[in-house]
Order: structure tokens, then C-alpha cells, then sequence
């Protein structure tokens, strides 16, 4: 009878390969609009001209982002071992070693939390993370381009896009009990 109230279990490595896969197709999928949401916003003087192919920055940003996110909401071990089966399964995909591939986010997590100082929101540190690497700051109006920081309107829409690209990893931990493998 008390059955219906267990969480079902998850394993550390399908959970990994369910953020790896979903991530990659969810980027792959997605950045067109973003591209295209980014290019249209009328809060910039001129047309960014993001292509719709030129998602790398927006993936590692997103990866780097949402593995920062995970760091937070799991224990030390657990969290380190599901990082640790992440990048194996990225690497692979991406045909990357995942030595270079956890150096080169842990830089954009560091990156990610210097233009976002003093906050440490994660959410908007992406999003400023999007706004620096696709050098946005050139289409702006002089006022906010002299300051080098986001125009607060154009930043709130991308933050809202942005957000559709987080890992729900509250939800998993509340839906699946993480057990080792």
C-alpha cells in the first residue's frame, strides 16, 4: 500500500545521460529562436546578427551554468561523482577529453561569476554570460554601451529565455531518489 509514496530510484549515470542528452538537444533545438530573439530585440540600435549555427559559447554557458547549479544541490560525493559522469559523457559526445572539458567550464564558471559579481545568481550570471561572449554590448545605445553592462530591459527578456534552459535539478531530486551505481 505505502509503495505509491517511494520515489522511484534513478542512478547516478542515467541521470548524467538524461542532463547530457536532453541539454545538447535542448540547445540544438532551442538556439535558433534564441538567436533569433536575441537578433530582433528592439532595445538594441542594430541587429546583432547572431547566426543560428553559432551555438558553442550559448552550450558551454548553459553547461557551465547548470553544472554550477548541480554543485548546490547535491551533497559533496554525489554531486562529484554525477559532475564526473557528466563530463565523461560530454567529452565523449563532443569528442573532447573530459579533463579539457571540465577546464575549460570551470573557467566560464569562473568567468560567469566575475561579470556577475557581487551577485551569485547563477540564472543571470548566464544570461550576462550571453550578452558578453556574443559581444552585445556594440548594438546598444551609447548610455549603456559606455557603461559595458546590459541594457536592465534587454537583460530581464533574456533572462527569461535563458531560464528555459535550466536544469530542473529540484524536481529530479524531489520525482527520483539518486542512487549510486
Amino acid at each position: 500500500m505505502f509503495t505509491i509514496f517511494k520515489k522511484k530510484k534513478l542512478s547516478e549515470d542515467q541521470l548524467a545521460n538524461f542532463f547530457v542528452n536532453s541539454t545538447l538537444k535542448l540547445v540544438e533545438t532551442g538556439f535558433e529562436d534564441v538567436a533569433e530573439i536575441i537578433n530582433n530585440d528592439p532595445e538594441f540600435l542594430s541587429r546583432p546578427c547572431i547566426e543560428s549555427d553559432d551555438s558553442d559559447q550559448f552550450l558551454l554557458i548553459v553547461i557551465a551554468g547548470n553544472l554550477k547549479i548541480q554543485s548546490s544541490q547535491f551533497d559533496n560525493l554525489k554531486g562529484a561523482r554525477l559532475a564526473e559522469k557528466i563530463y565523461r559523457k560530454l567529452g565523449s559526445t563532443l569528442q573532447v577529453e573530459p579533463a579539457v572539458l571540465k577546464e575549460t567550464i570551470a573557467k566560464y564558471q569562473s568567468w560567469m561569476g566575475r561579470i556577475n559579481h557581487p551577485s551569485k545568481n547563477m540564472h543571470y550570471a548566464m544570461s550576462k554570460g550571453v550578452f558578453f561572449k556574443y559581444e552585445l554590448n556594440k548594438f546598444q545605445s551609447d548610455y549603456f554601451r559606455n557603461m559595458n553592462t546590459p541594457n536592465p530591459i534587454f537583460l530581464k527578456r533574456l533572462d527569461e529565455v535563458i531560464g528555459q534552459f535550466i536544469f530542473n535539478w529540484t524536481e529530479i531530486q524531489d520525482t527520483y531518489r539518486i542512487v549510486e551505481d
